[in-house]
């Protein structure tokens, strides 16, 4: 295995570790994707639903644009490798 591959992988696993411990301790985590502006990301909850947000820099607040159903939900999970929500 070539060193980025390896470099990739421990980067992946740290960031799969990272939402584990955010989810499991009550947190939300943030999962940022390419195809979205610079100020929309989702936010994962540990009850397991994923919201679409938009980040207001001028009032450090968040804004929720909606909220993935289901099937999104899981759609997007299995395009990170994410685990289902315990």
């Amino acid at each position: 295995m070539s060193t980025i591959k390896i470099t990739s992988k421990k980067g992946t696993d740290a960031v799969k570790k990272l939402r584990e411990q955010k989810l499991r301790n009550g947190l939300p985590f943030m999962i940022n994707v390419k195809e979205l502006s610079t100020n929309e990301c989702y936010l994962e909850y540990p009850n397991g639903s994923i919201k679409l947000i938009t980040v207001v820099h001028s009032t450090r607040d968040i804004d929720v644009v909606r909220e993935l159903s289901l099937t999104e939900a899981t759609l997007l999970r299995r395009r990170f490798h994410f685990s289902s929500v315990k």
